[in-house]
């Protein structure tokens, strides 16, 4: 099945795939992404890894979804929707600047000033800056206005004290975007301020947070004095709250139409281990593994559905702060795949049986493949937003009911 787009949006995805199939490259078909790549590979896949992040520059293919005028292409959401379909039809990574592109740029974007859009904008295209998230702290998670790090202006700097918690990415960050409080006698959402600071050499020291999976994803990041020009404010001093809202509001763009994919690779591996060990003839085996298939399917005709709106402009891939109808699909979608996840893991764990109970031999916590899934799958009903959360979203702003 696929969706009928008219002939200037067809011209534009053959436009691409004629691109992809130019530069493809076998040797990193399967690749996750830029900072994954970067981490893992070595010798000449590294190379090969380079050459292709050269041609997707050079094809404007780096943040392209970013204003001409800033770097980027002006993609369209659907646009970007194709460019993604694409890419991952062939295997291929998009080479994307992770925070900095999704979350950090549109703010710059829509608050700073022509001077900040220059000065920090490039980089991330670049990939010269790579920047983490510091918003959450040990007690200001859901009630992210309670945060309590403290920023003082001491002459043309602002000066940075305190913790940042479940901070992804923080190993391979050169930056921070980090909320601070610069006034704390003003209400507890006014008075804090959003600033771009240098993670190296400057009183930074982040700490890895083992997961029960055994994998340290997030970090604790500790700033100790971290110094940063006033110039790096983004929006003013104590008008973060704005900004962040910005940042906030672009955290679940854009994979609705590819992102079944990925859990349909690893249905069909599920599918190739109980057939390995047999079960493919257990009927509850074989009940449990259609359902896992049926709501894959649901993602992929989600994201077709999804794709079909944006062609028909009725519903965009971000949306304030989850506001509205497209902020209420986006929940639903969250709370689909990340239930769904949770459960795939607790089917793999039936699959393998005793064995589940059975660590392999390694350093650390090592864990297999479905002992590392049927764990991490927790996580994701907690980040970017609990399933608690998405469900009063979804109940309060889309189905209209009385607030918790």
């Amino acid at each position: 099945m696929q969706i009928e787009l008219g002939p200037e949006l067809e011209q534009f995805r053959q436009e691409i795939r004629s691109w992809v199939t130019e530069h493809r490259q076998q040797e990193l078909a399967g690749t996750e992404g830029p900072a994954v790549a970067y981490r893992r590979m070595g010798g000449s896949r590294a190379d090969t890894y380079r050459a292709w992040e050269a041609a997707s520059a050079e094809a404007g293919l780096i943040c392209p979804q970013w204003p001409a005028d800033v770097g980027g292409r002006g993609f369209t959401a659907i646009q970007m929707a194709i460019l993604n379909e694409e890419l991952a039809g062939a295997g291929m990574p998009r080479v994307n600047r992770g925070m900095g592109e999704s979350l950090v740029g549109p703010s710059i974007i829509v608050h700073g000033t022509d001077d900040q859009k220059a000065q920090f904008l490039h980089r991330i295209v670049t990939g010269d800056d790579r920047y983490c998230q510091g918003f959450s702290e040990p007690n200001s998670g859901s009630d992210l206005a309670s945060l309590q790090c403290r920023g003082t202006v001491e002459d043309d700097e602002i000066v940075i004290t305190g913790q940042k918690v479940w901070t992804s990415g923080a190993d391979a960050a050169n930056m921070i975007f980090c909320l601070c409080r610069t006034d704390p006698s003003a209400p507890k959402h006014r008075g804090i301020s959003y600033a771009l600071v240098p993670m190296t050499d400057n009183g930074v020291t982040i700490r890895p947070l083992k997961q029960m999976s055994g994998a340290s994803g997030f970090f604790e990041v500790f700033l100790d004095g971290a110094r940063a020009p006033l110039f790096n404010v983004i929006g003013g001093l104590n008008n973060g709250w704005r900004v962040a809202m910005t940042t906030l509001g672009n955290e679940r763009g854009g994979s609705a139409t590819t992102q079944h994919l990925r859990f349909e690779r690893e249905f069909w591996e599920l599918v190739a281990t109980a057939r390995a060990r047999g079960k493919d003839q257990d009927p509850l085996v074989r009940q449990q593994l259609a359902w896992a298939y049926s709501h894959v399917e649901i993602m992929r005709y989600q994201g077709l559905r999804t794709l079909a709106g944006l062609a028909a402009k009725r519903v965009g891939t971000q949306a304030p702060e989850g506001l509205g109808k497209a902020g209420a699909e986006a929940s639903v979608n969250k709370l689909f795949w990340s239930e769904y996840h949770r459960r795939l893991g607790e089917i793999a764990m039936e699959i393998l049986g005793p064995e589940a109970l059975v660590r392999p031999e390694g350093d650390g916590y090592a864990t297999n493949r479905w002992q590392a899934a049927f764990l991490g799958s927790r996580a994701g009903t907690i980040y970017a937003g609990s399933s608690e959360i998405q469900r009063n979203i979804v109940g309060e702003r889309a189905l209209g009911l009385p607030r918790e």
